[in-house]
Formats: C-alpha cells, structure tokens, sequence
C-alpha cells in the first residue's frame, strides 16, 4: 500500500520582502494539484534557531579541522 501526501513544506534559503516574494508564490500555485499557499512570516524565533544551527555546524568544522 502506497502513503498518500496532503501536503508539502517549501524552505527558502534566506528571508525575501513579501513583495519580492510574489513570483515565486505564483508559481507554486502553477504546480497541479496545488489548492492554497500561504506564506510563513519570518520572526525573531527563526532568526534565533538560524543563529544557533549555524554555530553547532562551525563549532563542528572547527573541531574537526584542528583534529585534522
């Protein structure tokens, strides 16, 4: 038996300007099958989560270079 998908989650690389953003929505909603989009507004919590991903990953980089 095959699972059935309702939906998917789109992640952009970096935050862009609602109004930048227009083209981009447009033509998700091109995609067949696609019914709705809505745009997830960036907040400080992403900023933060960002942030500290960012700092584990050089932290790692940095411990394995000078292992190296």
């Amino acid at each position: 038996m095959t699972d059935r998908h309702a939906g998917y989650v789109v992640a952009l690389d970096s935050d862009i300007r609602e109004d930048d953003a227009e083209a981009i929505i447009s033509a998700i909603r091109m995609i067949k099958g696609v019914m709705a989009v809505q745009p997830v507004d960036a907040d400080p919590m992403s900023a933060i989560t960002h942030l500290r991903v960012r700092r584990n990953i050089l932290a790692k980089m940095y411990e394995a270079f000078d292992n190296a």
